[in-house]
């Protein structure tokens, strides 16, 4: 490493920010760069250690010691070549990875770990601004087609990958635009949707073909897909969505977070209008679930003007440092303060929600909780205990669910005559993520469940190596334990 105590010297310096007050104005991205030299301190921060344990922690197995140096060294095409070897898209990750490579990181152990995530972002964010994300279509081609399903993150990556193996690929979209999650779920204050855009006029320009309102299984046929393709690669995520089973779920005012956050991120794409869409202006809103998805639902009532936000989560309060039971590297359930709690909400914990009230027209106008205790015994999982004489009744006009999801949607698998597993996703095997049907892969969500975005570019990386696999005989294309550096 160019700096061997640059850990020493320099201390952890994040982003700042647009203060709240002033950033719920609006949907834009409200972090502030650091100046260059801030950056390359922070990329000397990392230690030269032994083991880089921060490998371990990223599922796409970034070799973060090797792009920390070349930032702090100032050779930042380097440090992007060095990045995108093993990340289609750090744009994505560098904003909405929770970052477990920096939990791993061996000076997080007892000092601030190296801001990674935020040197990903600066590395892409510079290599765009310098023009050396360019197009690269592949040499020669094959004459396989290979068609993907899904334009979320799996679906990005495992097209760009095949795209590269110089197979001709179609990626599939039910919406009317590309990206699946990353467009409609993940608000632009957290991402603008033009960080989107341009990488997908780069994935045109290498040659890879996008097919937009077009619903396989509805609108295009599953008969029609099999004939034309060579190979087909299912990345439709784990969309469907866990609900409340308690009196007063069907009352208008009870709902989905992915429907409230979707219809805003069409609001602020100006494909339809704000008297259009959910609103929390001038409501009680209460979100529950404590998850990423329940952080989204804050910041964006907070820029509707909802008279209060409030958050229930179940579980009980995390402590601020690890668990003693999640040591270091492994990924601690600790208490996490997103920007979206900063900029308003009361959280409550240990609490489950009993019964939404309404009135006689069927409008959400309160809800009824009851605190909860966890009892722990060993070899036994938790169980749930209600506490008497804690009931409590919440104004409330907007409840929204962020309870996560519980698999895939069944009808692809029904079509395509596709297993699934107990978990309702897509089976399909470890070692090459094939399904049941020959040539018919799966990747990202929908097969291993509800994850990180990393996990969903890794298992499109992986996918991909897989169906070029089964396409050609052999493949060039990157596994996660390989070395070697492929062209950006």
């Amino acid at each position: 490493m160019g700096k061997i105590t640059g850990f020493l010297e320099y201390e952890r310096i994040d982003e700042p920010a647009v203060q709240p007050d002033e950033r719920v104005k609006n949907y834009k991205e409200f972090k502030i760069p650091l100046e260059e030299e801030k950056l390359k301190s922070q990329g000397a921060r990392c230690m030269d250690c032994g083991i880089p344990f921060c490998h371990s922690g990223c599922p796409l197995g970034n070799l973060i010691p090797d792009f920390n140096d070349a930032v702090y060294k100032g050779k930042w095409k380097e440090a992007s070549r060095i990045l995108h070897s093993t990340n289609n898209f750090p744009e994505f990750t560098g904003r909405l990875c929770p970052a477990p490579c920096e939990e791993a990181c061996v000076l997080g152990i007892n000092e601030d770990p190296v801001s990674i995530e935020n040197i990903e972002k600066n590395i892409v964010e510079t290599a765009f601004k310098e023009g050396w994300i360019e197009a690269h279509p592949p040499k020669n081609r094959t004459d396989k087609k290979v068609a993907v399903i899904g334009s979320g993150p799996a679906g990005l990556a495992a097209a760009q990958q095949l795209n590269r193996a110089g197979h001709d690929v179609t990626v599939y979209e039910r919406d009317a635009k590309v990206g699946g999650l990353l467009r409609y779920g993940i608000p632009d204050f957290k991402m603008e949707k033009h960080v989107i855009d341009r990488r997908i006029a780069v994935m045109k320009d290498e040659g890879i073909k996008f097919k937009v309102n077009a619903h396989v299984g509805d609108n295009v046929s599953v008969e029609t897909l099999k004939a034309d393709y060579d190979s087909i690669v299912l990345c439709g995520g784990a969309t469907v969505r866990r609900n409340i089973p308690i009196p007063g779920s069907h009352l208008k005012g009870v709902v989905q977070a992915m429907d409230f956050l979707k219809a805003n991120n069409q609001y602020v794409d100006n494909l339809c209008d704000f008297e259009g869409i959910i609103q929390a202006t001038g409501k009680n809103v209460i979100v529950i679930g404590g998850g990423d998805t329940g952080s989204d639902c804050i910041g964006t009532s907070n820029r509707h003007g909802a008279k209060s936000v409030t958050n229930f989560e179940i579980l009980d309060k995390p402590t601020e440092g690890r668990p003693a039971n999640q040591p270091w590297p492994y990924w601690p359930m600790r208490l996490r303060t997103s920007s979206s709690h900063k900029e308003g909400v009361e959280r409550v914990f240990s609490v489950s929600t009993k019964e939404f009230i309404g009135n006689k027209d069927g409008e959400l106008t309160g809800l009824k909780t009851v605190e909860v205790e966890w009892i722990f015994k060993d070899g036994e999982r938790p169980e749930l205990k209600e506490l008497p004489g804690t009931e409590k009744l919440w104004d409330c006009d907007l409840a929204l669910l962020a309870l996560g999801f519980t698999g895939s949607e069944k009808t692809l698998a029904d079509q395509f005559g596709l297993e699934m597993d107990f978990r309702t996703n897509i089976k399909a095997t470890v070692k090459d993520y094939a399904t049941n049907v020959p040539g018919i892969f799966t990747a990202g969500d929908m097969r291993r469940g509800q994850s990180l975005i990393v996990w969903a570019i890794s298992e499109g990386r992986q996918a991909a190596h897989h169906v070029d696999k089964y396409l050609m005989g052999s493949s060039s294309l990157p596994l996660k334990d390989d070395n070697d550096l492929p062209r950006v």
